[in-house]
């Protein structure tokens, strides 16, 4: 397993991060097998493991504290918070109220006195940026958090982070974590080059576009909608909707091109993202130890130029041939009240 620095912390991370969404009840709720599939990525040489707290309403944190035990020191551990964890209007967020707690409660189901990346989950409109990075700066100098980044945010509200830092002399985000997939390349645009140019880790997740680069799902294939993840989002799978028979006819070029050098479309997959010079780390996240070990073992798999050039003729640099963020839409567009001036004050003249 290779290692490279992590930012500018000089935190040493492998190249493959074992995320650990799919852990607990939302996914495998075997808490032993769990931990067995931890230290089998351990053993592999993985150091990097990424969790947080909405994950199975806070259970895969407790089955990664549990597989950690007399491992802790040797593993970078990373965990994240925003999303509501429990009943009440101050339990979610950005805010220093709630992140605080966020921390403390993390800590707890860790099981550890440190965490070494924590991560915000997504941004909050309703939270002044500055407030965030001041909380966290704090806890840096406490020593509950080693270092901190953001997770899914737009480039522009990146580079103010990082401008409000710099005005207001506190700390800034050292990474990002964005999707990044053959089938959603929209990152290479803006988010890589920006995270580049502050010299941010960037640690990418869903390599597999949800599933689609498993290979399990295939054009003029019958999908069956009632289980796995198509049960969460039916709508990424049907393939009576055009933009998936635009991913199928994606994933169908890509196997040609997997079989061609010999590899697995899963290995494919992974190996593409890391080939990125703006990408520390990929985050694979397995359910069982079949998917570990499926992905694990194409960990050595160098694409060449060849390669990644047939893959940018089927989807081209920067293309997104679906919105990996459809889940998460920002409030600027949800909130109709920030789209719509009052109804008063629409028109040009009186």
């Amino acid at each position: 397993m290779r290692y490279r620095v992590l930012g500018g912390t000089g935190i040493e991370v492998s190249a493959h991060c074992l995320g650990t969404m799919m852990f607990g009840a939302v996914g495998n709720p075997d808490h032993d097998d769990c931990v067995r599939i931890i230290h089998a990525g351990l053993d592999q040489g993985i150091n990097f493991v990424d969790t947080a707290d909405m994950y199975s309403a806070g259970e895969s944190e407790h089955i990664v504290g549990k597989a950690l035990k007399g491992r802790r020191d040797h593993v970078v551990l990373a965990t994240k918070g925003h999303f509501p964890m429990g009943e009440g209007p101050n339990r979610s967020g950005n805010s220093r109220r709630w992140i605080l707690t966020a921390v403390e409660e993390s800590l707890r189901r860790l099981d550890t006195d440190w965490i070494d990346l924590y991560q915000i989950h997504r941004p909050d409109a309703s939270t002044d940026i500055e407030e965030t990075l001041w909380v966290l700066s704090d806890l840096v100098q406490q020593g509950k958090i080693r270092a901190f980044g953001c997770s899914t945010f737009p480039g522009e509200e990146i580079v103010e982070a990082h401008h409000v830092a710099e005005r207001r002399g506190l700390m800034r985000f050292r990474t990002e974590q964005p999707p990044y997939s053959i089938l959603a390349r929209g990152i290479e645009s803006s988010i890589l080059p920006v995270c580049q140019r502050y010299r941010m880790g960037v640690l990418t997740w869903s390599p597999l576009a949800f599933g689609f680069l498993t290979g399990k799902y295939r054009r003029n294939q019958p999908v069956d909608l009632s289980t796995g993840r198509p049960t969460i989002r039916p709508e990424r799978f049907d393939p009576a909707i055009a933009e998936n028979v635009t991913k199928l006819d994606a994933v169908e070029a890509l196997v040609d091109l997997a079989d061609a050098i010999g590899c697995s479309l899963p290995e494919l997959a992974v190996a593409f993202t890391l080939a990125h010079p703006g990408v520390t780390s990929t985050i694979i996240g397995p359910r069982t130890m079949q998917q570990l070990e499926g992905i694990t073992k194409g960990a050595g798999l160098t694409l060449d130029d060849a390669t990644l050039d047939r893959i940018d003729e089927i989807v081209p640099p920067g293309t997104n041939l679906y919105d990996p963020n459809s889940a998460f839409p920002p409030s600027a567009l949800t909130d109709t009240a920030r789209r719509r001036r009052p109804l008063p004050d629409r028109a040009a003249a009186d």
